[in-house]
């Protein structure tokens, strides 16, 4: 059962504009200066880091109460890298790393809430096959 749909439109590609149908979301997007782009708006690959990193610390503070781990919302930190290059068959292909810090638990608690997350992310279940991520957790 869908919760909550999101409705973005593209105009121009990569070097064009983003907005969601409830205007929260209107910015430009232009390709990394990496990609041979001018670099001066944000692009695709930092939205969805963005967004891959926010669902996943949710998923980690929500996962975290069935390990008996009271946290507050800062005591999550993740890093998304998302990483984009061709593949073998000339299309293109992205790559994510999620660096996962989680305060007042043990480092194997840490791993343990951050595997979990993996399970029930969002994010990690519509790439889980697609693409591989590199999940890290670090107790601080």
């Amino acid at each position: 059962m869908v919760a909550y749909t999101s409705t973005v439109t593209s105009t121009g590609g990569r070097n064009g504009h983003i907005e969601s149908e409830d205007g929260l979301l209107s910015t430009d997007v232009a390709m990394p200066t990496a990609m041979g782009g001018t670099g001066t708006a944000t692009n695709p690959e930092q939205l969805f880091a963005g967004g891959f990193a926010a669902c996943f610390g949710s998923a980690v503070m929500g996962v975290a109460k069935k390990h008996k781990a009271e946290l507050k919302d800062d005591d999550v930190k993740v890093v998304a890298t998302v990483g984009i290059g061709q593949n073998a068959t000339g299309g293109f292909e992205l790559t994510l790393k999620l660096d996962v810090e989680i305060a007042g638990v043990d480092q194997s608690t840490a791993e343990s809430i951050a595997a979990s997350a993996h399970k029930v992310c969002p994010y990690s279940n519509a790439t889980r096959g697609n693409i591989d991520v590199d999940v890290t957790a670090k107790a601080v």
